[in-house]
């Protein structure tokens, strides 16, 4: 009988545990983002990261990686890891790739149904590009 009730306890008590990690993730409260010197991009969204390497505003590259990794400390590695290593639960970002722009922009926005919180009236486009950048300056997983 002490079986059963021990059987009993540790399946609800896994359970519970469970319920929490499920109510916790994208439980964030976004952080303000300081974007710094970043060029300003305006109120259009852009469909493609225009601080990547060979675009438009290149030149900021370095420090759209050091803004942005101050904004993904702050905003995102709760749920997607410390230097963008998911734990299993999230996307591994690092592995998101280029074509991916309108995507990541549309998600970090808009947010899903599974728990991320919308970003779009918490952080401009400045930051969550330099978010991008910051993540592909990262070494890809093997």
């Amino acid at each position: 009988m002490a079986t059963s009730f021990s059987l009993k306890a540790s399946f609800a008590a896994t359970l519970l545990g469970l319920a929490g990690l499920a109510f916790a993730h994208g439980n964030v409260t976004p952080q303000e983002v300081d974007t710094g010197n970043l060029p300003e991009l305006g109120d259009e969204v852009r469909m493609e990261n225009p601080f990547r390497e060979g675009n438009e505003l290149d030149q900021y590259n370095a420090q759209a990686v050091q803004v942005g990794e101050s904004a993904y400390s702050g905003n995102c590695a709760a749920c997607h890891g410390i230097r963008a290593m998911s734990g299993g639960l999230t996307p591994d970002l690092r592995e998101l790739s280029e074509w991916d722009d309108e995507y990541f922009i549309n998600r970090v926005m808009n947010g899903t149904d599974r728990g991320m919180p919308a970003f779009k009236n918490s952080m401009d486009q400045n930051a969550m590009w330099a978010i991008r950048t910051y993540v592909e300056s990262l070494p890809k997983p093997e």
